[in-house]
């Protein structure tokens, strides 16, 4: 059976790229979005250029949803190789009433909850791997330590990427031993409806990050914080 993957907040974006480099890798990639007809329009794309893409409906707040996702795929392939927890929102950059909880919701309780109901299919797999999508903005030594971080960064998505981080280390520590590997990635500052124009990265390398830590050998590392090859701080 193929290696299957499956990416959250796969319809655009990094997400899409992600999705799209897994792909190309002969990996079938589930592309999640929040409604199923976003997930199957990408899908189609990522199909349309050769890719076995499988557009799957997953508002990540939504437990059912979850639920849903979780039986369909232990119905359909028994396991799951990758889980890409990528979807994200910056609510305070519009200045959104309930930013604080709204952030958290999306950024650090969805993943939390995604990942639990996915992991017996994860330990089915021989090499399983949960990349989680966090930011350097959720380090906090980066914060104390760079000035663009202390002028760009906002508290509800400072601390909702430092609480998947946190996350990141306990399932990593909880799972030692096993072949699952858990690790969380920056991407960089990238040209998305979030990063706006003015960010240095293309989508595309953007998601250089998250890929190779998603198909990582046998020897690679658990439980690190990383950007490309370099290791970041907490």
């Amino acid at each position: 059976m193929s290696t299957i993957a499956l990416v959250t907040g796969a319809s655009k974006g990094i997400g899409f790229e992600v999705a799209k480099q897994l792909g190309e890798q002969g990996i079938t990639v589930l592309v999640s979005a929040r409604t199923l007809a976003d997930a199957e329009e990408a899908a189609l794309k990522l199909k349309e250029q050769g890719i076995d893409a499988v557009g799957v409906e997953l508002e990540v707040t939504n437990s059912g949803h979850i639920a849903k996702l979780a039986e369909r795929i232990a119905g359909e392939y028994g396991k799951l190789d990758i889980l890409v927890n990528n979807a994200g929102i910056w609510a305070e950059a519009g200045n959104t009433e309930g930013a604080f909880e709204k952030t958290f919701e999306v950024n650090t309780f969805a993943p939390y909850h995604i990942t639990e109901a996915l992991l017996p299919l994860l330990l089915k797999s021989e090499a399983g791997r949960i990349v989680n999508q966090s930011s350097a903005l959720g380090s906090i030594g980066y914060i104390l330590g760079n000035e663009l971080a202390r002028r760009i960064a906002t508290p509800a998505y400072a601390a909702s990427k430092a609480g998947l981080n946190m996350l990141t280390a306990y399932w990593a520590q909880k799972y030692e031993g096993t072949p699952l590997k858990v690790n969380t990635v920056h991407p960089g500052l990238v040209k998305t409806r979030m990063g706006g124009e003015k960010a240095e990265l293309s989508p595309e390398e953007g998601a250089k990050t998250a890929v190779h830590y998603a198909t990582l050998p046998a020897d690679g590392p658990t439980g690190g914080f990383f950007y490309m090859e370099d290791r970041l701080p907490w």
